[in-house]
């Protein structure tokens, strides 16, 4: 049976998962509905990942004996300036989802949990890789700046790196 501390603090990540998820969809319509259908894939592709990652959460807390609580979730931000305002910002949230895994890795860790411990190794690479791949993408938007027909070319280059991506 898995611990009230360790269950509460995988539905605290359920719920950051499932924030995630909706954050990145938000991030997908503003990018629609701009022109911008690679970054707009890519964000869609990003959103369903993200819901993917949260019901691996929830049957692993259900297997181990836990329950799962789905709450209610905080609105996404939904206004953004610029493709590299949306992409700065996912960098930011990317952080900040691994800060919280690193976190939810230490309470497994002095509660003994090494079950828990061990499926969390699975979400820390993933972060490394999501943190690498919004660097990245800022760095090939740093590469082009401000100009236009440099952002018609990110926008499909970010279209060949979403089927890369998918395809893992």
């Amino acid at each position: 049976m898995i611990s009230k501390s360790v269950s509460e603090a995988l539905n605290r990540q359920i719920k950051l998962e499932a924030e995630s998820s909706q954050l990145y969809l938000a991030m997908a319509c503003w990018a629609e509905n701009n022109g911008f259908e690679g970054v707009a894939g890519f964000m869609y592709d990003h959103s369903d990942e993200e819901r993917m990652h949260m019901l691996k959460f929830i049957k692993f807390l259900n297997n181990r004996g836990g329950s799962t609580i789905i709450s209610e979730l905080e609105k996404p931000r939904y206004e953004f300036k610029s493709i590299r305002d949306i992409f700065e910002a996912l960098l930011k949230h990317e952080i900040f989802i691994s800060e919280q895994i690193n976190k939810l890795v230490d309470i497994t860790f002095s509660e003994k949990d090494f079950a828990t411990h061990n499926f969390l190794q699975w979400y820390i690479a993933e972060q490394i890789e999501e943190e690498a791949l919004a660097r990245m993408i800022i760095d090939k938007m740093n590469l082009i700046g401000d100009n236009e027909s440099g952002l018609y070319l990110f926008d499909n280059e970010i279209a060949k790196i979403k089927s890369s991506i998918t395809n893992i």
